[in-house]
């Protein structure tokens, strides 16, 4: 299973809100952003501080897709 961001890309376009003002917001590193960035796993603390930013729950950020090679 592999993760996906996709939900949370949207939601920044939507609020008008860029990468930058979410990590400030947020209070998360550049580096959790990065990993955002690449459908990479992140800690839960971090999907936590994003949600409490933009008043959402986890589910409306990310979404859990299965493997290609499935």
């Amino acid at each position: 299973m592999a993760v996906c961001y996709n939900k949370l890309w949207k939601i920044l376009i939507d609020r008008g809100m860029s990468k930058t003002e979410l990590i400030k917001a947020a209070k998360i590193s550049t580096n959790a952003m990065a990993k955002l960035g690449k459908n990479e796993d992140v800690r839960v603390e971090v999907l936590v501080k994003i949600c409490g930013v933009l008043n959402c729950s986890i589910d409306d950020i990310l979404e859990i897709v299965p493997d290609s090679n499935s």
